[in-house]
């Protein structure tokens, strides 16, 4: 512990944001009046008194005074460097202030004790520990400032004291820190204390040298590498004008994207995301594989039309004479063309072209059997309408990604099918056919049908957003036209979204001048033949038509008329023929073979599937289009047969359970009716639909598995010229179907003259060809008993024919 000794009077010297320990040095400024009159107040005392002059320095922070004061002693007045009167005043000991006093002079006199600050002799081990380390603490500081005399002084101190008030010298130290060394009287403490504030400024040093270490070799790596690649692009560039070769470096690159983007006619927030894209392309590296990244990015961007428009032909007339000399026949999609063009000629002409940010495009899906030109028609579309045409084939597509485009973080990432069509067709509103849509999939990598519901939404599309150009894109003025063969194959949200135009196949006389105008001039530019070298007659059109073929398209058709030429071609060159040829129906079988689809109604009386009983024909729709069903009913041996209803010809349940209907009305119906019913209870049923491979189903077979009953349990014939089509309920009514254009177009092509609807199909008789109608002979029933009197032939035909048996 300190101790106090003999009392001292003092003149103040106040030192204003300064202290002065003891054992240092320090020249004051006199021209401060404080300062000089505690000088000369000390000189006057020190007149009385032997030795110098002494006078107490205390620091004054703020106006106030530290309890605690250094005793010093003026060493020397004189003058200071820069010429100033000063005075060389030593600290000697620290003096603990008391009660002010009077004196000499206009200085102010205080009374003061001085504190005793020996240390115990030899130093404890602790004590000596602490020793060693300040001097290896303050050695390490001052050797880091070049300070290399200093260190010999400080480590010839041995006196604890003295060691802990050296600090005083230190820079770093802050006034407070000082103030308190000043303060604490005890000298291990304080010799603690300048340890650790010496220790803490030696921590905070070294991390500051090492995050200017750090910025230092970043500076130095930033500076060699843009000598390098200064050096390098020189390099570059000799080596180009060596070999003759025109390029551009990276600068240059980054200067031509960002010109072409100021001087392209791009959407203002188009051009804000290519600039950005620009800034970073400029900043980054020739090795940084996102600078190819932003090339690419930046290359589509500026090839897409973002402002391309083609001018609509508005001649309405023109229009449907280009699509009538194109297509001959579906009459719906050509209506609805011209309702389209002339609705937004109206609208551009009352200045409404774009509205709410939309404009008037379209989205038709185009529904029909394969062969029938929905493919074909999205080209004459938009060659009607003056449009460019871009064709997107979706059949099979699986990847989300293929409509909505990549992320570009992914290596080799590309936009979207719809955004490559745009360009493709360099103009924003381009007729795109979206071909097969029914035929999209969806995997693990999502569902391309769902990122297809905001491209086909007329309130959504004038804002899409591929994932790869993460820019508004504007496809409201874009004409969409999806196929498809399948309606019900098409998700129900997607379907909602689109205009359905069903095609529902051609006519016998539709397909002949098809064949004519269209498949016969093609093919004969094909096979290298000229339009008066090889004629084919109607006749034998005709013919090719119904017997060589049986589809609702056109595709058949025309393979036949291709090979019909090839023949002609072929035979010409082996010097078999001579040109110019006629094709008569006559010269088919010779040249093509026989016919593969000979109609029922042309077969020998005892060859037709109808000529037993029990055997009745159907209509059906297939994804072909529409097509002849047969349905063969027969009896089992009671002997050997079990009671029950048998169905084979891979049948869904719908179907099944019209055929449970079918028997349960004859069951119930069957005395009525006049029909041996005791054979539906003993022996067993069985119904049959040849083309067993090929999955039926739907409740439109229902009248007639009736018929096919009927006539088997009454062994009277079903007319050979009669097919039918309707769903049975158990009272025995007969209920509306679908697809009744296609069925009877399949009835017409399949030589069938009279056909049975239900009574509530008969308004779809208007979409049905005329020409179809007039060689039909069309009845609509409401009840099964009106069936069985139109299809079943007279008892007196058929009593002689024995009733189908099944072993």
């Amino acid at each position: 512990m300190a101790s106090t000794s003999t009392p001292l009077t003092l003149p103040v010297l106040p030192l204003d944001g300064e202290v002065v320990l003891p054992g240092m040095v320090v020249p004051l400024d006199l021209s401060d009046s404080e300062v000089r009159a505690a000088v000369e107040a000390a000189q006057a005392a020190a007149r009385t008194t032997p030795g110098k002059p002494r006078v107490l320095l205390v620091p004054r922070i703020d106006g106030t005074y530290a309890n605690t004061g250094v005793l010093g002693t003026v060493e020397q007045v004189g003058r200071l460097a820069d010429g100033d009167p000063g005075a060389l005043i030593r600290g000697r000991s620290r003096v603990r202030i008391g009660a002010g006093t009077t004196g000499p002079g206009a200085a102010l006199w205080v009374e003061g004790t001085r504190v005793d600050e020996t240390v115990p002799e030899p130093l404890p081990g602790h004590l000596a520990e602490l020793v060693k380390e300040y001097k290896a603490l303050a050695t390490a500081w001052l050797r880091k400032r070049g300070a290399w005399q200093v260190v010999d002084r400080v480590q010839a101190i041995d006196d604890v004291s003295a060691l802990a008030d050296n600090s005083g010298y230190s820079p770093f130290l802050t006034t407070d820190q000082k103030v308190e060394l000043l303060e604490t009287t005890d000298p291990v403490a304080r010799l603690k204390l300048a340890t650790q504030q010496l220790r803490d400024h030696l921590a905070e040093q070294d991390v500051a040298e090492t995050i200017a270490k750090d910025v230092q070799e970043g500076v130095d790596k930033q500076q060699r590498e843009f000598l390098l690649r200064r050096q390098l692009e020189a390099v570059r560039k000799e080596l180009r004008e060596l070999n003759g070769e025109a390029g551009k470096d990276s600068a240059e690159e980054s200067d031509d994207y960002r010109a072409r983007v100021e001087a392209a006619d791009l959407p203002e927030k188009v051009r804000e995301a290519a600039l950005k894209e620009v800034d970073k392309l400029e900043r980054s590296s020739d090795q940084s594989p996102e600078g190819s990244w932003i090339r690419t990015w930046l290359d589509t961007v500026l090839e897409m039309p973002w402002n391309e428009r083609t001018e609509d032909a508005y001649d309405i007339r023109g229009a449907q004479a280009v699509l009538d000399a194109e297509h001959s026949g579906l009459e719906d999609v050509k209506e609805r063309i011209t309702e389209y063009l002339a609705v937004r000629k109206r609208r551009d002409d009352r200045g409404l072209g774009v509205v709410g940010g939309r404009r008037g495009g379209a989205v038709l899906a185009l529904v029909g059997p394969p062969g029938v030109g929905k493919t074909s028609l999205g080209e004459s579309v938009a060659h009607a309408m003056g449009r460019k045409f871009v064709r997107v084939a979706l059949g099979g597509v699986r990847d989300e990604a293929e409509i909505r485009g990549h992320r570009r973080t992914y290596v080799g990432a590309l936009p979207g099918r719809v955004v490559r069509a745009i360009k493709e067709a360099g103009s924003m509103n381009p007729v795109v056919l979206l071909d097969e849509i029914d035929k999209v999939g969806s995997d693990f990598r999502g569902d391309p049908a769902a990122a297809l519901l905001e491209v086909l939404d007329p309130a959504q599309n004038h804002t899409f957003r591929d994932h790869y150009l993460e820019v508004e894109l504007d496809l409201s003025d874009v004409v969409f036209l999806a196929t498809a063969n399948v309606l019900e194959a098409i998700p129900e949200a997607l379907a909602d979204r689109m205009e359905i135009v069903r095609l529902d196949g051609y006519t016998e006389d539709e397909k002949v001048v098809i064949a004519r105008d269209h498949l016969l001039p093609r093919q004969l530019e094909r096979a290298g033949l000229d339009k008066d070298e090889v004629t084919i007659d109607e006749g034998a059109l005709r013919k090719l038509a119904g017997e060589y073929t049986r589809e609702a398209g056109v595709r058949t058709l025309e393979r036949s008329v291709a090979r019909l030429l090839r023949k002609v071609a072929a035979q010409h060159e082996l010097g078999e023929r001579k040109l110019p040829f006629t094709v008569r129906d006559e010269d088919l079988r010779d040249l093509i073979g026989r016919p593969h689809h000979v109609p029922e109604s042309a077969q020998d009386p005892a060859e037709r599937r109808t000529s037993v009983p029990g055997v009745a024909t159907g209509l059906a729709v297939t994804g072909a289009g529409g097509d002849v069903l047969f349905v063969e009913a027969s009896l089992a041996d009671p002997e050997t047969g079990a009671a029950g209803l048998t169905l084979t010809g891979q049948l869904g349940d719908v179907m099944k359970e019209s055929a449970q209907i079918a028997l349960s009305f004859l069951r119930s119906h069957g005395a009525e009716l006049e029909l041996p019913v005791a054979d539906l209870k003993d022996r067993g049923v069985h119904i049959h639909f040849p083309a067993g491979a090929v999955p039926k189903d739907g409740p439109s077979a229902g009248i007639t598995m009736t018929t096919a009953l009927a006539s088997l349990l009454s062994g009277r014939l079903v007319r050979t010229d009669v097919a039918m089509t309707g769903e049975v309920s158990l009272t025995g009514r007969v209920l509306p179907i679908g697809g009744v254009k296609q069925k009877l177009l399949a009835a017409h092509r399949a030589g069938v003259t009279t056909v049975i609807i239900p009574k509530r199909n008969e308004p779809d008789l208007d979409d049905v060809p005329a020409e179809v109608l007039d060689k039909l002979d069309v009845h609509a029933v409401t009840d099964v008993r009106q069936v069985l009197e139109l299809a079943l032939a007279p008892a007196t035909a058929g009593v002689t024919r024995e009733v189908p048996v099944a072993a």
